[in-house]
């Protein structure tokens, strides 16, 4: 089985639309990766709307996401369905 790369985004302190937006352009520069599996995206963010903004974005696009609550931020996996 083939190491599956993270990558991992730092949005803590930033506030919707703008995570979205990062995240979004994230998604699209890594596309072909992230749907033949060999990526996936890590976000760290302390905004609570980007948990549920950013997983139905992404889900739309046919991701598979999963949002963590961790002790002082949320963590947020997307990858390949």
């Amino acid at each position: 089985m083939s190491d599956i790369k993270k990558i991992e985004l730092d949005i803590l302190g930033q506030v919707c639309p703008a995570c979205l937006l990062v995240v979004l352009r994230e998604i699209n520069t890594h596309q072909q990766q992230l749907k033949n599996g060999k990526v996936r995206l890590v976000i760290k963010t302390d905004h609570r709307d980007t948990t549920r903004t950013i997983p139905e974005s992404a889900r739309k696009m046919g991701y598979d996401v999963e949002v963590r609550n961790l002790d002082s931020c949320y963590e947020i996996t997307i990858g390949k369905k």
